[in-house]
């Protein structure tokens, strides 16, 4: 990942560190797709709303085959595919494009009523940010899916506790998150998102409620996780300024 940066020169380490072990376990575990069939119509949809994150992302796709080395390498490059948010029309598995905070999870609705509506089977993960519940389409989108019961829909929430200006319970407080998700008839499990092993157990238990309930699972992360000196660190929520020497000790972990 830090080598994706170093070869963009800019982008959003931090946001992207904090929801790594979520996207590990939805596409080495849960999920149902085919790299060298990106559109196949059975697949699970995921999309990551929070596209700023889009790091931690690139990297998962190049791992699983949908995309090349040589794509991350042009990171943010005009002749390449990856952009600093995703763009569905560029880049193979990528389901919806993001970045203006505050959309994903409409679409997934609208993806998860079509599985309905064509009587598939597949299922539509929605990775949100904690900053990002800020907007009040979220909250709208979140009393369409409870309308509609779509028990085929999980919101997760990666709950880093911070945004790109300070702590979100400093700029627009959540709390109590859990029970406000309730009070919109999701049912809502709470994990830590570094636990690998947690997060399989709660996500190979989806649907959480049987009785026709959308999913949330908020998981209580670090932003910039993994970097002592990325860690909770706000200048480094986006960076525009990295080179191959502070690469280099983002590596090694001597920030």
């Amino acid at each position: 990942m830090v080598e994706t940066l170093e070869a963009g020169g800019r982008g959003h380490l931090a946001p992207a560190l904090s929801l790594v072990e979520i996207l590990r376990v939805l596409f080495d575990d849960i999920m149902q797709y085919r790299s060298n069939e990106p559109n196949w119509d059975d697949r699970d949809r995921f999309i990551l709303s929070k596209g700023h994150g889009c790091l931690a992302l690139y990297v998962m796709l190049e791992e699983k085959g949908f995309i090349s080395p040589k794509d991350l390498k042009k990171f943010c490059a005009f002749d390449g595919i990856l952009g600093g948010h995703p763009e569905r029309s560029k880049i193979p598995g990528v389901e919806a494009s993001t970045g203006s905070l505050g959309h994903g999870l409409s679409i997934g609705i609208g993806m998860a009523l079509r599985a309905r509506m064509d009587q598939k089977g597949y299922r539509v993960f929605v990775v949100a940010g904690d900053g990002e519940c800020n907007e009040g389409s979220i909250w709208e989108a979140a009393l369409c899916a409870s309308k509609h019961r779509l028990d085929n829909l999980t919101l997760i929430i990666d709950y880093n506790h911070m945004q790109s200006y300070g702590l979100t319970e400093q700029i627009f407080p959540l709390e109590p998150l859990s029970e406000k998700l309730k009070a919109f008839n999701f049912s809502v499990k709470e994990i830590d998102g570094h636990d690998v092993n947690a997060l399989k157990e709660k996500l190979s238990s989806l649907p959480f409620s049987l009785h026709k309930k959308p999913s949330a699972l908020i998981c209580h992360t670090v932003k910039g996780k993994g970097i002592s000196g990325v860690e909770h660190n706000l200048k480094w929520h986006h960076s525009n300024k990295v080179d191959s020497e502070l690469a280099q000790k983002l590596i090694q972990g001597i920030l």
